[in-house]
C-alpha cells in the first residue's frame, strides 16, 4: 500500500529564553492508505507536534530536521521540511488537511460556516461563488448537518459543540484531501456526539477513502477507531502495533501503565456496591411509573424540590428555563454525580448551588439558605462553606498571580489570612494534600502541566474547609494517567475530610470512579436517579441505555460488539 504520509528520523526543537526544548527526538512513522494509524500519549509527548509537521504549522521559534513527506492523491508530493510557504499552502486542504481540537476557536466568528467552508474551494480551484457554494451546501449534508440549505447561512454560534466539529471535518473534506489530521477531535464531546463524531470520521476512511492520522489521549476512541497504534513518550516513540495487538499484548510498561490508567464502568463505585437484579424488589419500586426521587435524609446539604432554574428573559421576553422542575438531594458526605449531554442543565443547577444562575421556581436549598429569590448580599455568609472546582483551570486561575498568591486568595478574602506570607503555611499544607511540591506555589499557573494546575484548582477550593465542593468537569481534558491521579486524588481527599460534593461530567466511567448516587439528566429533566450499581449495572431510562452504549471502551472487540449495540438503540 502506497504511504500518504512518511517521517523519516524527525527532530524538532523549540528555541527558549533559556536551553532548547527537544519536543521530538528523531522519530520514523508512516501512514498508508486508507489506514486510521493513531498516535497516543500524555501532554508533552509530542504528538501534536509530530501533527502539526505534517502540515508546516509549526511556529517560528521550531527548527526541524529530517524528511517529512506527504503524497496527494494525484501522484505529487510535498516535502514539509523544505517547502516554501506557496508550496505548503498549495499543499494544505488539497493534500492534507487538519480537524481542530477546539472547533469554536478553529471557526471564525463572524462569517458562516458556509463562506468559511467555500473560501477553501475558492482558494484552490476556480469555481464561481454560487458553485463553491452549492459544494458547500453537499459537503454539509454529507457530514449530516441537517437543513443544509438553510444552515449553510448560520453563524458557528448557532450550532452545538457537535455540529461544530462537523463542520470542520466538513471543511477539511471538501477538496477530497487524501490525509485527514485529527488532533484530538472528541475531547470535549459528550458520549453520544463523540460516538456521532467517531461515526463519521469511519466514513471519511470509508466512502472517501481518506487517510486518518488520529491524535488522542482517549484510548476507547483508539480502541474504536484505530486501525495501528503508535505510543509516544517524551518526543519518542516507545511501542507501535495494531490495534488488537496493542490492548491485548502491550510489550512497554509505559503502555501498559496508559492501559491500566483508563477508567471503566463497573470497575469504580458500582463494582463494590451490591447489583440490582430483574427480580430484586428495588427495581420493581423503580420500574413503577414515572420517575420518583429518593427520600430525603436529614442534614442534606442540598435539596431540591421541583426546582425551575434559567435566565430571565430581557426587553419583555420571557425566561429560558434550562432545569425544569427537578427534585434531588445531596447527603452529608456524600458525592453525588450528575450526568447528561451538553445541554442538559448540569452546570446550570452546579452554578445555580452557588447563586451564578435564577432559581424561578419551586425550591433549592443550600446549606439551609434558600436559594430562590436569594440577594447576593445575604449569600455572603454561605461563601466560605461551597468550594467550586472549574473545568479550565486554565481560565479560572489569574495569569498574573502565583500559584501561591491564587490559593491563597480565598483566605485573604475572607479574613482567614491578612496577606500571603500569614496564608502561606496554610498553602503550603494545601499543595502538600494535593500531592504538589511547595515549591510550585512560586510558579504562575502557564508554568504547570493541565493536571498541576488541575490539582492546584482542587487545593483553592478546600483552602477553606468547605461542607460542599462542586466539581464542574474537572476532569474532561485532561490525559488518561493525569486524569487517573486527580480521580484518586479526590477520593483520597473526601474520605480524609468529608465533604458533601456534586460532581458534574458527561463521562460514566469517571462518575463511577467516584460518586455514590447518580443523577442523569436529559434537557433539563431528570430521567433517573439511584445508587451507582443501580444507574449503571441497571440502567431503568431508554436514556442511560443509550449513554452507557455510547460510551466507548479500551478493548477493540469488545467495542466493535457496543459499537453495535449503540447503532441498535439509537435506530429504537
Amino acid at each position: 500500500m502506497t504511504d500518504v504520509a512518511e517521517i523519516r528520523d524527525l527532530r524538532v526543537v523549540f528555541a527558549t529564553d533559556g536551553e532548547p526544548v527537544e519536543a521530538v527526538k528523531g522519530i520514523s512513522l508512516s501512514a498508508s492508505s486508507g489506514e486510521v494509524l493513531a498516535i497516543v500519549g500524555e501532554s508533552g509527548s509530542g504528538k501534536t507536534v509530530t501533527a502539526n509537521t505534517l502540515l508546516g504549522l509549526l511556529p517560528e521559534t521550531a527548527t526541524t530536521s529530517g524528511a517529512v513527506i506527504v503524497r496527494g492523491r494525484e501522484g505529487g508530493e510535498t516535502d514539509i521540511v523544505h517547502a516554501s510557504q506557496a508550496k505548503l499552502r498549495a499543499m494544505r486542504g488539497r493534500d492534507a488537511a487538519m480537524v481542530f481540537q477546539e472547533p469554536s476557536t478553529a471557526l471564525n466568528p463572524v462569517y458562516t460556516v458556509g463562506w468559511q467552508i467555500a473560501e477553501g474551494i475558492r482558494a484552490h480551484t476556480k469555481l464561481s461563488k454560487k458553485d463553491a457554494r452549492e459544494r458547500a451546501i453537499d459537503i454539509m449534508r454529507r457530514v449530516g448537518i441537517p437543513s443544509p440549505e438553510k444552515r449553510v447561512d448560520d453563524y458557528p454560534h448557532q450550532f452545538s459543540g457537535g455540529q461544530k466539529q462537523r463542520i470542520v471535518i466538513a471543511m477539511a473534506l471538501v477538496l477530497n484531501a487524501g490525509l485527514i489530521i485529527a488532533d484530538e477531535p472528541t475531547t470535549a464531546l459528550d458520549v453520544t456526539v463523540q460516538a456521532e463524531i467517531l461515526d463519521l470520521l469511519r466514513t471519511c476512511r470509508d466512502e472517501f477513502g481518506a487517510t486518518i492520522v488520529l491524535i488522542t489521549h482517549n484510548m476507547g476512541v483508539v480502541a474504536d477507531l484505530a486501525d495501528r497504534v503508535i505510543v509516544m513518550y517524551q518526543g519518542d516513540i516507545v511501542e507501535e502495533a495494531p490495534v488488537q495487538e496493542l490492548f491485548s499484548h502491550p510489550r512497554e510498561e509505559y503502555t501498559k501503565k496508559l492501559l491500566a490508567a483508563v477508567p471503566h464502568v463497573g470497575q469504580g463505585k458500582s463494582a463494590s456496591a451490591p447489583s440490582v437484579g430483574t427480580s430484586d424488589p428495588e427495581r420493581a419500586k423503580r420500574d413503577e411509573g414515572p420517575h420518583v426521587a429518593p427520600p430525603v435524609p436529614e442534614g442534606s446539604l442540598i435539596v431540591a424540590s421541583g426546582a425551575e432554574i434559567g435566565y430571565p428573559g430581557r426587553f419583555g421576553r420571557g425566561a429560558v428555563m434550562a432545569v425544569k422542575g427537578v427534585d434531588f438531594h445531596v447527603g452529608p458526605g456524600e458525592v453525588v454525580g450528575l450526568v447528561g449531554e451538553s445541554g442538559s442543565g448540569k452546570t446550570t443547577i452546579g452554578r445555580a448551588v452557588v447563586g451564578l444562575t435564577t432559581v424561578l421556581g419551586g425550591s433549592l436549598t443550600v446549606l439551609g439558605h434558600e436559594m430562590r429569590g436569594a440577594k447576593t448580599r445575604s449569600l455572603t455568609p454561605l461563601r466560605p462553606q461551597i468550594g467550586f472546582v472549574f473545568q479550565d483551570p486554565a481560565t479560572s486561575f489569574n495569569p498574573l498571580l502565583t500559584i501561591a498568591e491564587c490559593v491563597a486568595e480565598p483566605l485573604i478574602v475572607h479574613g482567614r489570612a491578612s496577606g500571603l506570607s500569614a496564608a502561606r503555611p496554610r498553602v503550603n499544607e494545601l499543595l502538600d494534600a494535593v500531592r504538589l511540591p511547595t515549591n510550585f506555589g512560586d510558579r504562575y499557573p502557564h508554568e504547570l502541566s493541565g493536571g498541576q494546575r488541575q490539582r492546584a484548582s482542587l487545593a483553592r477550593a478546600l483552602a477553606l474547609d468547605p461542607k460542599l465542593l462542586i466539581a464542574d468537569e474537572p476532569t474532561s481534558a485532561l490525559d488518561v494517567s493525569v486524569q487517573a491521579t486527580v480521580l484518586e486524588l479526590f477520593t483520597q481527599l473526601q474520605a480524609e475530610l468529608g465533604f458533601a460534593s456534586l460532581f458534574i461530567s458527561h463521562d460514566l466511567a469517571v462518575i463511577d470512579a467516584v460518586s455514590d448516587r447518580i443523577i442523569v439528566l436529559q434537557q433539563g429533566e431528570i430521567k433517573e436517579q439511584g445508587t451507582t450499581a443501580q444507574v449503571l449495572g441497571d440502567p431503568r431510562d431508554p436514556y442511560t441505555r443509550e449513554l452507557l452504549a455510547a460510551l466507548p471502551v479500551p478493548d477493540p472487540v469488545a467495542q466493535a460488539e457496543r459499537r453495535a449495540q449503540w447503532e441498535a438503540v439509537r435506530r429504537h
